[in-house]
């Protein structure tokens, strides 16, 4: 039997949740990115030309999005190495709040990014297909 199996299971489980996580980001983020070229196709269908010239704002959320996803892969990759040889190793380690503070913090400029990226569509001139 693998020694302490169940708390690296535990750590594998919760590294896939993050893989999980940051897949879905940069799948969003690419759906935003995109989301011009679906509004500029229906326009064209439609006749009206000026649908698809809304705003840059999907376009940089997109692509910061799809950042996000990759900076969540990379350090949630270094997070499980580095959790897999704590649990291996016999030394007693203290948990630290940096993490949480960290992780607190990143989350946070999620939510203003949210926010922000909120108030500049509804702040768009919607375009009056009549």
């Amino acid at each position: 039997m693998i020694t302490r199996y169940n708390d690296l299971a535990a750590n594998e489980r919760t590294y896939l949740a993050w893989m999980r996580t940051a897949l879905s980001l940069i799948a969003f983020g690419f759906v935003l990115e995109r989301f011009d070229l679906l509004l500029r196709n229906f326009g064209n269908l439609i006749g009206h030309e000026e649908l698809g010239n809304l705003s840059p704002a999907s376009r940089f959320a997109g692509i910061t999005l799809v950042g996000l996803g990759l900076v969540t892969l990379l350090l949630s990759t270094w997070r499980f190495i580095m959790t897999v040889r704590s649990i291996k190793s016999e030394s007693e380690e203290v948990y630290g709040s940096r993490t949480v503070l960290f992780l607190g913090g990143i989350f946070i400029l999620l939510s203003l990014f949210v926010l922000l990226y909120i108030t500049k569509v509804i702040s768009c001139p919607v375009v009056s297909l009549s």
